[in-house]
């Protein structure tokens, strides 16, 4: 969920929570794939056929290419919502994540919002 969107729907401490839940579900993918991997390594030493050595080396790479989209997801998520989380603090009263949304670009990304507290606007760009 784009920044601007989730201000809009849920706020912006609830969107930042949801954004470190997702992130960290895909760390969990990756650390499946790895025992996956493991696992079909160790299926690898005992098969005895062409067959069987080549239906093992397709799961060994589709879990590897898995879990490596996985990590590769992780890390963004999870910068992506640090990224924003360390410019939401009001620079007037020091508020953290109490904010409406004022303006947002067309990505989404690029936001214009609002103190709850005070009133006091700034930029959030992540």
């Amino acid at each position: 969920m784009r920044l601007a969107e989730g201000i809009r729907r849920v706020g912006f401490r609830k969107w930042y929570e949801r954004q470190l839940l997702q992130s960290h579900g895909h760390l969990v993918l990756t650390f499946l794939c790895l025992v996956a991997v493991f696992g079909a390594l160790e299926a690898m030493r005992g098969t005895l056929g062409w067959a069987e050595r080549v239906e093992e080396l397709a799961t060994l790479v589709l879990c590897v290419g898995t879990g490596l989209w996985a990590l590769r997801r992780y890390l963004y998520l999870l910068n992506h919502a640090e990224l924003a989380a360390s410019q939401a603090d009001c620079p007037q009263c020091k508020a953290y994540g109490r904010l409406d949304l004022v303006q947002s670009d067309d990505s989404g990304e690029r936001v214009t919002v609002r103190c709850r507290g005070c009133g006091h606007g700034w930029r959030i760009e992540v």
